[in-house]
């Protein structure tokens, strides 16, 4: 069986190495690079993330970034967001008091979590809907997270048009955030796999198996 090829995108943010590393554990041949049409065209793209919100948007923009990522899910093709780069999926985000235009794949606004203890740092259980595929032999497992803002209120109204997207959530200092959604091509998780040990390794194996 051949390999899917991942796209792992290099605009400028995130730990890319770790990243590469674990898709291609996980049975995919890896490229990382920025380059619009090897981006486009791969099996799988995964959007890695991590810093301020204003800084990833800038370095997805300088590479057309928000154009790969519409232009493949306008044609079904499978995207993973991790991190800040699941947050920038969203419509907008409030850093310090400052708002940026997201890729507007999904309504919503990334905001700081209103918990005593920001950021949210460590191994954190997830509560997943039926029917997941990412969490398939997984949701009772522990990820890892580390950041201190999030998607608090999921807001996308399908009114039975098209599958209403499975979104998971977890919470920490008593405030509920996404952690992760699956809608059709487009999957993302806030919490990073590539740092989540055997578990995390399960689910971007089966995330690189739906590629198939």
């Amino acid at each position: 069986m051949t390999q899917p090829n991942v796209v792992v995108l290099d605009y400028g943010s995130g730990n890319l190495r770790s990243a590469v590393r674990a898709v291609e554990r996980a049975g995919a041949d890896v490229t990382l690079t920025g380059d619009f049409d090897t981006a486009l065209n791969a099996d799988g793209l995964l959007v890695p993330g991590v810093g301020a919100y204003a800084a990833c948007m800038a370095g997805l923009r300088a590479i057309k970034g928000e154009r790969i990522i519409g232009r493949r899910l306008a044609g079904g093709r499978p995207v993973l967001g991790i991190c800040v780069g699941m947050q920038v999926l969203f419509e907008r985000g409030v850093e310090h008091g400052v708002e940026t235009e997201g890729c507007d794949e999904w309504p919503g606004v990334v905001e700081r979590i209103q918990a005593p203890v920001v950021p949210h740092m460590g191994w954190n259980t997830v509560d997943v809907p039926a029917g997941s595929t990412l969490f398939d032999g997984i949701q009772d497992e522990r990820f890892y997270f580390v950041h201190s803002y999030g998607v608090r209120d999921w807001t996308l109204e399908t009114n039975d048009r098209t599958r209403a997207p499975l979104v998971t959530w977890s919470e920490h200092g008593g405030d509920r955030f996404v952690a992760a959604v699956e809608n059709g091509p487009l999957t993302a998780t806030q919490f990073h796999p590539e740092k989540s040990g055997d578990a995390g390794a399960a689910l971007l194996r089966n995330w690189v198996d739906t590629l198939r």
